[in-house]
């Protein structure tokens, strides 16, 4: 007399629809993926797959009571999968790819630069110092700088045109440069 080689499976129950069977045995398959992965959320995005390719051939499965041999092979080929397709993105070198950390400007050089620039823009003409304030300063539009001077665009252009050809020459910003 002969006896059976996996005892479990000849118990194990025959299930009449995949929903049914998923309901009954989703909290072993999903210990036995989390088995695969270190992340609870991998583990069930796992599980997921794996039950989705068991439902694509719920039909061509002869044996429902080895149900969960194909589920847990499913899940470990698809792992193997992710695995295989995983992307490395650590490369080995003799250089560090990082550059060197450049050193924070030094605040009272930031001051100082400030300073001459506002002292170059209050030695420009009234009416181009008003351009340069409002399209730098007030970041406004060159339509809107118009409009407040009530000028044309084109001669907001100009006028801020010459005001920092102004300001590139001017002495004391070339020192601070």
């Amino acid at each position: 007399m002969t006896t059976p080689v996996c005892t479990s499976a000849s118990n194990a129950t025959v299930f009449p629809s995949f929903s049914s069977y998923v309901r009954d045995r989703r909290p072993v398959l999903l210990r036995a993926s989390r088995s695969l992965t270190a992340n609870p959320n991998d583990a069930e995005d796992l599980l997921q797959t794996a039950l989705t390719k068991t439902f694509v051939a719920w039909e061509r499965i002869e044996d429902h009571r080895a149900l969960d041999g194909y589920v847990r092979r499913a899940l470990i080929n698809t792992r193997t999968s992710q695995w295989r397709k995983r992307k490395v993105e650590e490369f080995v070198c003799d250089e560090l790819p990082e550059p060197d950390p450049t050193p924070a400007p030094d605040p009272a050089e930031l001051q100082g630069l400030r300073d001459a620039m506002w002292r170059a823009v209050m030695r420009l003409p009234a009416r181009q110092r008003a351009m340069v304030v409002l399209r730098y300063y007030e970041d406004l539009s060159e339509a809107q700088t118009a409009e407040v001077m009530e000028v044309s665009v084109g001669t907001v252009k100009s006028a801020v045109s010459r005001a920092l050809a102004k300001l590139r020459e001017d002495p004391e910003l070339a020192l601070s440069a």
